[in-house]
């Protein structure tokens, strides 16, 4: 349950600012950020204004991120056919704007934020996995045993002030640990990733070794921890902890550690400037049946970073509590997936790969605006006289701009973009 105050804090925004359709959110984002500017400056020349083109792809961005649909869209209060808004679409809205257009609300929102109330920038990311149902028919539904029913996966990386830098659509087959790996180092955001929180599924000894070399940690909730083994740091010490004997297995094999070294750098400078996908290398690894020299050298790094982890986890009451709080953002972040992708039951209705993965971008993208606009919103009212001193450090804790109380996803779609929301000019960027 929330502290008193933060109730009352969002019960001030909606007081404030009325129910705010998710329309006026996502336009008030895109206003404010000036995120739509790169595709709307290529528009052709003297058929088609700047300003016609961003209505026609907000409409289309909203249609996509709900899952509602273009015709549905169309169908609303604003001046523009379901042709207009698909050519425009068509013509200018490629998975890579829509990529772009989500990191630049991203840039924004931290950019915004105010150091005295969200405290100092986050360098931790929480990664998970979101199962979106789909149809029978699709050519790349799949069967997914955890989460038992037919569909496809989202994986996605939420800091923890709520602002997601990475999404991307996994085969339910593939492991999370790629996906893990490439979202935080190719996420493009201005934030600096240098730990990442998973749950169970997204970590693994390869996990552990690939993410030291390349320079963050690896943090995850590990599932039936009391059944991991640790590995001794040296040779000859078999009774040096005794309190830990029943955990204890050999010792780390440093020598092979030593011998691939350089190998295993060349790999993760593969990784980190792109010239290889994380995939790619560890398919090839297991194409040779992991018996590659390099492979098993990562897995011994692994090993022992895996040890170091749980050590330092089963000390300190901190760290677990500090990845307990990171990965309750990424369950927030689903739950509000189920309340803006509402449309068609939140099934994805395509059997195209680039249409899956534009849903999926839009709907990254007005959840971006959400917690933009959030934010701006929550500083604009404790900027007031009336919340001096109301926080505890308990309500800052729990302080968050991912809510949506206020915000109305459904309805008939009107756009006007000449009625802005009263927010403070100052927090303005655009």
């Amino acid at each position: 349950m929330l502290p008193r105050n933060l109730r009352r804090l969002k019960q001030a925004v909606q007081a404030r600012w009325g129910t705010v359709p998710l329309i006026d959110m996502l336009k008030e984002a895109v206003l404010r950020t000036g995120c739509l500017s790169a595709v709307t400056s290529v528009a052709d020349r003297g058929t088609l204004p700047e300003h016609v083109l961003a209505e026609r792809l907000l409409l289309a961005i909203y249609g996509y991120g709900t899952n509602t649909g273009i015709r549905a869209v169309a169908g609303g209060e604003h001046g523009h056919s379901e042709d207009e808004i698909r050519y425009a679409r068509r013509r200018y809205l490629s998975t890579e704007a829509a990529r772009q257009i989500a990191i630049e609300i991203a840039n924004a929102t931290f950019a915004a934020r105010q150091q005295t109330l969200w405290g100092d920038g986050s360098t931790a990311v929480a990664s998970d996995s979101t199962h979106f149902g789909a149809f029978d028919q699709n050519i790349f539904t799949e069967w997914h045993s955890r989460y038992g029913g037919r569909g496809v996966l989202i994986y996605w990386h939420v800091e923890r002030g709520s602002v997601v830098i990475h999404s991307q659509r996994l085969n339910c087959s593939a492991s999370e640990v790629h996906a893990m790996v490439d979202g935080a180092i190719r996420h493009g955001t201005d934030m600096q990733v240098e730990a990442n929180y998973v749950d169970t599924h997204g970590q693994s000894e390869i996990g552990f070794g690939i993410t030291k070399l390349l320079g963050f940690d690896l943090l995850p909730r590990i599932k039936r921890i009391n059944k991991v083994k640790l590995y001794r740091p040296a040779a000859g010490e078999p009774d040096a902890w005794p309190g830990l004997a029943p955990a204890m297995t050999r010792p780390v094999r440093w020598d092979r550690i030593a011998e691939q070294y350089d190998q295993m750098l060349k790999y993760a400078t593969a990784i980190r400037v792109g010239t290889a996908s994380t995939e790619a290398i560890l398919r090839r690894f297991m194409k040779a049946n992991a018996a590659h020299p390099t492979y098993q050298a990562m897995i011994e790094l692994g090993r022992a970073q895996k040890t170091i982890f749980l050590a330092r986890y089963l000390h300190s009451r901190a760290l677990q509590r500090e990845i307990h709080e990171g990965l309750n953002v990424v369950e927030s972040w689903n739950r509000a997936n189920a309340v803006i992708f509402y449309g068609k039951g939140g099934d994805l209705a395509t059997n195209r790969r680039d249409e899956q993965e534009m849903s999926v971008l839009c709907l990254r993208i007005l959840q971006a605006a959400l917690v933009y606009v959030n934010t701006l919103m929550i500083q604009d009212l404790l900027a007031g006289s009336e919340w001096d001193d109301a926080l505890t450090a308990e309500d800052r804790r729990g302080l968050t701009p991912l809510f949506w109380a206020h915000v109305l996803p459904y309805g008939e779609v009107r756009l006007n973009m000449d009625a802005r929301l009263r927010l403070a000019a100052a927090a303005s960027s655009g």
